[in-house]
């Protein structure tokens, strides 16, 4: 099982992401295994723009669990091993709408008290919205996404590229880079896409990079 990231005060993260975590992997451990990844991307790239330490620890933690309404995808769409259809892409599109209502559906004392857990939401149902606003599910451009679905976009766009999928070998560094910089200012904030391209050189969770632990 992959390891439950902490916080910057060395605490484990929020319950909800602990158990929403669980269930995703229960549910498809590629899926989980990808959140934990673009959970560190995305802290690092939160870190190189200097966000406060409360703001990291909910980025990371809506990072984490950023595709939990893939839950609710069909396992002809969600486990499909070729390119999706474009009825079966709609579908599969829906999973940013589910994942925001899942979160938002928590009702501990200990969710409705965190400072952050409106913004969480809101990261997970725009972490597909494209700069140019051609992305869903809203139609969202430029700075009327939030911050932290922006640099969800960018962590998830690196990592899915650089993963092997069933219908496609990874990409190495340098190819999903290039990639990614066609897309900047489409795609990406390109801003944010230019700290990205700086600070993932050196990084440890740059793809190649010798295998970390958490």
């Amino acid at each position: 099982m992959p390891p439950v990231l902490m916080s910057d005060k060395g605490e484990a993260v929020t319950q909800v992401d602990r158990a929403i975590h669980a269930a995703v992997e229960v549910r498809d451990e590629h899926t989980a295994v990808h959140g934990l990844q673009v959970a560190r991307l995305s802290e690092a790239l939160g870190r190189a723009i200097a966000l406060e330490s409360d703001d990291i620890d909910a980025l990371r933690e809506a990072a984490h669990i950023h595709d939990v309404g893939k839950i609710g995808i069909p396992d002809r769409v969600l486990l499909k091993p070729s390119p999706l259809s474009s009825h079966e892409w709609e579908i599969m599109k829906s999973h940013s709408i589910l994942g925001a209502r899942i979160v938002a559906a928590q009702s501990s004392l200990h969710w409705q008290q965190h400072h952050a857990s409106t913004g969480i939401v809101n990261a997970i149902r725009h972490h597909h919205e494209r700069f140019d606003g051609r992305g869903y599910p809203d139609g969202l451009a430029g700075d009327a996404i939030p911050l932290w679905a922006r640099i969800i976009l960018i962590a998830d766009c690196y990592d899915a590229l650089t993963e092997t999928r069933a219908y496609r070998p990874p990409l190495a560094h340098d190819a999903a880079m290039s990639v990614m910089a066609e897309e900047r200012g489409s795609v990406s904030d390109p801003e944010l896409f230019d700290v990205f391209a700086r600070t993932i050189e050196n990084s440890p969770w740059r793809a190649g990079a010798p295998a970390q632990s958490e």
